[in-house]
């Protein structure tokens, strides 16, 4: 509506009429006063109904038996229920511009990215509030401050309940801003104001809704008044905002980061929240003093197992970890409610069983760590560096890093095997390694001297999660999805990979790009070596089978633990650290036959039963740390005996398919034999068939 004087009236028909548009009704002197805009289309009246003549308002009059009623449930209390990271978060984060600022763009980007760290988070838009709650408002400077004042009380409802509120309005003047404030530091709750600071320039150029043409072309204005924010009406810029973002300049990705690190820094949101990768490299500044401290502190040898654990703390996979699991970190349910402030990471081997513990106490936060992180010691070395508040770390006598304030506990092997694999088997390989090791565990802060290279020809395909995230920044990639693997690629695998591109394209991403991460740690004996697997993926990429421009072949350097669901938990949190959004998931994965009965020693379908599907959902959609990565499921491929190649099944003709596992695969390789035609890439074969060979010569 229009803001017309209200001094400005004409008779009609015998009855005062005048134009009024403001907030309030004024100077009421009788019972009823007929009101109408003669400029506007809709009318705002607080009590009354429409007439030929105009419209008849009701004299207000304001109740004094209203209380305010205070709730029984304290805000301590909703923060124990609300999200997956308990803790009271509730708090307003309001975001100012010029339209087409970005406003709603990067409140959308945060509200997004928060809900899939599991912290409950709501925008509320200008235009969504004027298609409801305020759509008996028009755009006067008193319609406007009403809009404000409305949206400050809703906002404040939303932060009152423990959710992130996060509001973008232009709210061009500085008085409804504060207004805004006040209405909630008077009830204690806090407002971040947000100036998201986009020159005009770019404003008119984006100019999604064409309103700043059509202001230019004097379209938007009143008889008597102009009134669109940066054309014809000023727009207040905040003197001194919380937070400043230049959304003309930074990416989205990167304004959205500069908003949560606000939240992490005024204690909202715990750290792990923070999408960052927590490196241990010693900086360079301090690490000729750790170097000749090292050299000098009492040290422990550690196997070359350890040594790939260490790169992967060092490298940052493991987000948020410090180092090597401390007792409270480690223990799966019973040490849940003494875990420490730090973005605590857990360790649960039945983590599917455990969650609802995890979720209800942990303030700061969950981390999803399925797998343990530790580092076992011999009594002689517990009893030799209990009381040292370092130690060094020593492989073939190389010092690689230091730990600080050591903490050693028992070493529970049955415990640990029982709850992380589900059997105390000891003959499974990784289960043998680990009663076979130290009877002690040792936790603590780690400083890496230096970033560990094998010098075995394949450093170059080590990338760290840092390096990774910038090459897909440099593809330009808009969706990331991972492929897990300790195998050669067949065309079946291939056939899925692809069949994911396509579903990502379908679904509206314009450049999804491959992350093709073999497992490069220690794997049992019987699996194919790094090298050959290396030399096979190259050998699929070259041929063409699958895109090497949109695909990067890079080594993920954890162990192999043959853990089943609860491994498939860290791969796919390694995955999500480094940058990917996607994550396939196949049949039987991180799985083995058990050592004696040789039957599955996991159900092998509890791994790629995703999110998407529940109830039939399981590891993967009960696990806490993962709901920001999407699973793909695995369509089971197999080798389609009429078409002559890998494809689908189809379980309707099940008789035309037969299934070649990996044992399979690789015995034909081991016996000269050659798969089926279309069953693998000729040159991949190759590469696989020769190693064989060259083992049995």
């Amino acid at each position: 509506m229009r803001e017309i004087s209200p001094e400005v009236a004409l008779h009609a028909r015998g009855e005062r009429r005048i134009f009024y548009s403001g907030a309030y009704m004024c100077n009421v002197e009788a019972d009823q006063l007929t009101v109408q805009d003669e400029l506007a289309e809709d009318y705002r009246y607080t009590s009354g109904k429409k007439q030929d003549c105009g419209l008849v308002l009701q004299k207000n009059h304001k109740s004094t038996n209203v209380v305010f009623q205070k709730h029984h449930v304290s805000r301590d209390k909703r923060g124990q229920i609300m999200g997956q990271k308990g803790g009271f978060r509730g708090c307003t984060i309001w975001f100012t511009g010029l339209s087409g600022a970005g406003k709603t763009t990067v409140s959308f980007g945060v509200e997004e990215y928060l809900c899939l760290h599991g912290i409950p988070a709501y925008a509320l838009d200008g235009d969504n509030i004027r298609h409801g709650l305020n759509k008996n408002l028009g755009f006067s400077s008193q319609d406007r401050e009403e809009n404000i004042r409305r949206v400050a009380e809703v906002a404040k409802l939303f932060a009152d309940s423990g959710v992130v509120c996060l509001t973008s309005f232009i709210s061009p003047f500085s008085k409804d801003r504060t207004m805004a404030r006040e209405i909630h530091e008077q009830s204690g709750l806090l407002f971040i104001e947000c100036f998201v600071d986009t020159p005009l320039e770019v404003c008119e150029k984006r100019d999604v809704k064409g309103l700043y043409r059509r202001a230019r072309a004097g379209q938007i204005k009143g008889k008597l008044m102009y009134r669109f924010t940066g054309i014809d009406m000023p727009y207040e810029a905040p003197d001194c905002p919380d937070l400043l973002i230049k959304a003309g300049k930074d990416t989205i990705k990167d304004c959205v980061q500069q908003v949560v690190e606000l939240l992490r820094e005024r204690g909202v949101i715990p750290g792990s929240v923070v999408d960052c990768v927590k490196e241990l490299f010693v900086s360079p500044e301090r690490l000729p003093a750790v170097v000749a401290e090292a050299a000098a502190l009492p040290s422990v040898e550690i196997s070359k197992v350890d040594l790939q654990w260490l790169q992967v703390l060092s490298e940052g996979w493991a987000t948020p970890l410090t180092g090597f699991m401390r007792e409270a970190e480690f223990l799966p349910e019973p040490a849940l409610r003494l875990l420490p402030r730090r973005g605590i990471a857990l360790s649960t081997a039945i983590i599917f069983f455990t969650i609802r513990h995890i979720i209800k106490t942990l303030p700061c936060g969950v981390t999803n760590q399925s797998i343990p992180i530790v580092l076992p010691v011999t009594t002689e070395d517990m009893k030799r560096l209990e009381n040292e508040p370092a130690f060094a770390l020593k492989y073939n006598g190389k010092v690689y890093a230091v730990l600080r304030q050591p903490e050693f506990y028992p070493h529970r092997k049955e415990e640990r095997s029982s709850r992380q694999f589900g059997t105390s088997c000891r003959g499974h390989p990784y289960i043998n390694m680990i009663y076979e090791s130290g009877d002690w565990l040792v936790g603590g802060d780690l400083e890496v001297l230096e970033r560990i290279r094998w010098n075995d020809g394949l450093d170059e395909y080590r990338l760290t999660p840092k390096e990774l995230r910038k090459i897909f920044s440099k593809l330009g990639a808009d969706a990331v999805f991972a492929f897990q693997l300790r195998n050669p690629v067949h065309n079946g695998h291939a056939l899925l990979m692809q069949d994911t591109r396509k579903h990502l394209t379908e679904k509206g991403y314009k450049k999804p790009v491959l992350l093709l991460h073999p497992l490069g740690g220690w794997t049992k004996d019987d699996d194919v070596p790094l090298a050959v697997r290396m030399k096979q993926h190259k050998a699929v990429l070259d041929s063409g089978v699958l895109d090497p421009k949109l695909t990067v072949l890079a080594i993920f350097p954890s162990p192999m633990m043959y853990a089943g669901p609860t491994e498939v938990q860290w791969h796919a949190k390694a995955r999500m650290v480094c940058g990917s959004n996607f994550y396939i998931v196949g049949r039987d994965p991180a799985g083995m036959p058990h050592p004696e009965t040789k039957e599955d020693l996991y159900d092998p379908t509890h791994g790629a039963k995703v999110r998407s599907c529940m109830p039939l959902g399981m590891v993967l959609t009960m696990a806490p740390g993962l709901t920001q990565l999407e699973i793909i499921p695995f369509h089971v491929a197999a080798y389609d005996m009429k078409k002559k190649k890998m494809a689908l099944f189809e379980p309707e003709r099940k008789e035309d398919f037969q299934f070649i596992s990996g044992t399979k695969m690789r015995s034909l390789a081991r016996s000269g034999q050659e798969p089926p035609a279309g069953f693998m890439e000729p040159s991949a074969w190759k590469v696989l068939a020769e190693y064989y060979r060259s083992i049995a010569n």
